[in-house]
């Protein structure tokens, strides 16, 4: 089978020149708008790179082209997509600059389409795709693998919740957050993450902690944008170095069956129309 990595630059990463090669600009015309990336190739494996805020960062979180993105890189044949996020902690020992790979979020948003299945003749019927384990083990353990293999240090596991943004979180609310059991907050991964899964793409994230929310005593408490860029430009490059460890260890490796096992899912957990008219 062959492999195709579809690359989504959060915050800091969106239009990081050091990841791909033989870059050339595109547009993709998708049912939910035009989606503009850039294909090449990293280490000979095809990848595509897109940038979930926009070249320029100007859009939010809530106006994010979710449906958009993931739908241009299915368009453009990617079985994988690793996706980087700006995270705030919520656990003393997730310092910023802290890497984490994700295995699991909690779901705080309020005004966002987390589904493709939504009554258009397009994805007829009602999806009601199983949410656990939400990201790909599979490229999960690829990642921290290849991390390992680098000398980097990464967590290994860790529960993002997502919250509507663009605002920054209250103290009450990193404080709830926290006593949820939650490691980091985050603005971006849902419904991204569930999008992808409908539409059979193997999913992964690397989370850099670039700040301590709001939560710690003695602090006054605010978290400044320039201190957030200012840690996650310090730290980039460890981001860039895991990425392009992990595209040609993905590339060894036979997916076919990871796959099936995953468009299968899907299948099953599509309620059709007619299935109620027998």
């Amino acid at each position: 089978m062959q492999i195709k990595v579809g690359i989504i630059g959060g915050t800091g990463l969106d239009n990081n020149r050091e990841l791909i090669e033989q870059r050339t600009e595109i547009v993709i015309d998708t049912a939910y708008g035009s989606v503009p990336v850039i294909e090449g190739v990293i280490s000979g494996v095809n990848c595509v790179l897109l940038a979930r805020h926009g070249k320029s960062h100007n859009v939010m979180p809530s106006n994010v082209n979710y449906r958009g993105n993931i739908m241009a890189l299915k368009i453009l044949g990617c079985t994988h997509v690793i996706a980087t996020t700006a995270t705030g902690s919520l656990k003393q020992e997730i310092a910023p600059g802290s890497i984490v790979i994700l295995n699991d979020a909690i779901d705080r948003t309020k005004n966002r389409v987390s589904t493709f299945y939504d009554g258009s003749d397009l994805f007829p019927g009602v999806c009601h795709l199983p949410m656990s384990p939400l990201m790909d083990e599979k490229t999960r353990q690829i990642i921290i693998d290849t991390a390992k293999e680098l000398g980097i240090e990464v967590f290994k596991d860790g529960t993002a919740v997502c919250i509507e943004g663009p605002r920054f979180s209250t103290k009450a609310e990193s404080n709830m957050f926290r006593s949820w059991g939650c490691d980091l907050v985050n603005m971006t991964i849902v419904p991204e993450v569930v999008l992808a899964k409908e539409q059979g793409l193997l999913y992964a994230s690397i989370a850099m902690a670039t700040d301590y929310d709001c939560w710690r005593e003695n602090t006054d408490g605010r978290v400044c944008v320039e201190e957030v860029m200012a840690t996650f430009k310090n730290n980039v490059e460890k981001v860039t170095k895991i990425i392009l460890g992990v595209i040609p260890n993905i590339a060894k490796l036979d997916w076919t069956e990871t796959i099936q096992d995953l468009n299968s899912l899907i299948t099953g957990s599509v309620m059709l129309p007619d299935q109620y008219s027998k």
